[in-house]
């Protein structure tokens, strides 16, 4: 009875709580009482989520992970899958695409999805620094090449990192480079056959030799880092690169491994980390959230993945075509606030020249809105002397693909267009 009371006098329209107010001012204040202990009572977990999710843009595009394999002619070998692919597709979609760039091939999921969308495709250049997914991804490329809408396309694969698009553009066709290409695509998540491959090292849960390297040539590997590296750097890693709140303890904890031998399988580490965190409680929540975070600050050191990943953006950008996107799916904060730091610098800057004529500026501005209009995927636009980030907010995988495909659930999809129109 209180408690429905409490309900009524708790809302600022109704009449019983001004009554209750007047009449009888104890008994409104033990329900007031009543009702806000209730609402303290709702766990506060729910809440953030529940925050969380508005302030996302999720897709709304419906996800069957069988129709998508068929519908884009995947080999039936293929073991990855390409995360929110049918959002990468919808961006590229309005653009008639002549040369598209796929800065990380992986198993070439995302790449033949738009081979197949865009059949009047003459360039295809895909680059990655894995040997393995490179040699994966050139068989599922020819496997695109075999219907007859693709005869004219040239395919193009490089085992190098995306830092040298310019020099894999000069490679295909010098004016490629002045020119620019109409799309690139970046996927910045670390594929299903590298952490399911435990002599790669990047898996908590797979005992492996302490690697971590993208790029087998590289001579940089995470067990030269744990073992010879000063302790402040060990610390700095921890701290900046997994933001990890533990990351002293773990720091003096690794060092002290050194006085025993040093560290040098993934399966020590873990032992280290589950010995550090104060119990063996797995989960999302337990350790393993712990040594997540570990193994994701070494991979970034190793690969040195977020300074390459801001002089690369700009380069992509400044590989485009007028009209072009630029599309990046990232997989965590560090990397997603440097995708969205980078599109705000390079928007905002200003290194056009600002007299262009006002029947010039109608047109562009009359472009602008019908393509808008066109793709619903664009809900906000920031736009700037440099071109737009199609995505104030990035889109994040639909609820059904999060279901189906859990390593998914950290991605998220940033685009930027660059000003000019596009010639065809």
């Amino acid at each position: 009875m209180a408690m429905a009371v409490a309900n009524q006098i708790m809302s600022p329209f109704s009449p019983l709580r001004r009554r209750h107010v007047i009449l009888n001012p104890s008994f409104c204040a033990r329900c007031i009482a009543t009702a806000r202990s209730h609402q303290k009572g709702k766990p506060k977990t729910a809440l953030v989520k529940r925050d969380k999710e508005k302030r996302r843009t999720r897709s709304v595009k419906t996800y069957d992970l069988v129709d998508t394999f068929n519908h884009f002619d995947f080999l039936s070998n293929q073991t990855h899958v390409p995360v929110m692919i049918r959002e990468v597709v919808d961006v590229f979609s309005s653009l008639s695409l002549l040369s598209f760039v796929d800065c990380t091939l992986g198993a070439a999921g995302h790449s033949s999805a738009i081979i197949k969308s865009h059949p009047e495709l003459e360039y295809y250049i895909g680059m990655d620094v894995d040997p393995v997914a490179h040699s994966k991804a050139r068989a599922q490329i020819n496997g695109c090449l075999d219907f007859p809408a693709h005869s004219k396309l040239k395919t193009h694969t490089f085992l190098n990192n995306f830092r040298y698009i310019k020099s894999a553009l000069r490679e295909v066709d010098a004016s490629l480079e002045s020119s620019g290409v109409d799309a690139i695509l970046m996927d910045l998540g670390i594929s299903s056959m590298q952490v399911n491959d435990p002599e790669r090292g990047f898996s908590v849960l797979a005992d492996g030799p302490l690697d971590m390297r993208m790029d087998p040539r590289a001579s940089l590997k995470a067990e030269d880092i744990l073992n010879s590296w000063p302790d402040s750097q060990i610390g700095k890693i921890l701290r900046e690169y997994g933001e990890e709140s533990n990351w002293h303890l773990l720091q003096r904890q690794i060092v002290q491994a050194r006085l025993r031998g040093g560290l040098h399988t993934t399966g020590e580490l873990a032992d280290l980390i589950r010995s550090s965190s104060g119990g063996t409680r797995g989960g999302r929540q337990g350790w393993i959230k712990t040594a997540t975070r570990v193994f994701q600050a070494l991979r970034i050191a190793v690969n040195d993945e977020l300074g390459v990943l801001e002089k690369s953006l700009r380069t992509c950008f400044q590989c485009l075509a007028p009209g072009g996107r630029l599309a990046v799916i990232s997989f965590h904060s560090l990397e997603d606030r440097i995708v969205k730091k980078t599109f705000l610098d390079i928007v905002e800057s200003d290194d056009r020249d600002e007299n262009e004529g006002e029947e010039d500026g109608r047109e562009r501005r009359k472009l602008r809105n019908e393509t808008e209009a066109n793709e619903a995927w664009i809900r906000q636009t920031i736009r700037g002397s440099n071109g737009a980030i199609l995505t104030k907010r990035p889109i994040t995988p639909s609820e059904e693909e999060e279901r189906l495909n859990c390593r998914c659930r950290s991605a998220k999809l940033r685009v930027i267009e660059k000003a000019g129109v596009r010639l065809t």
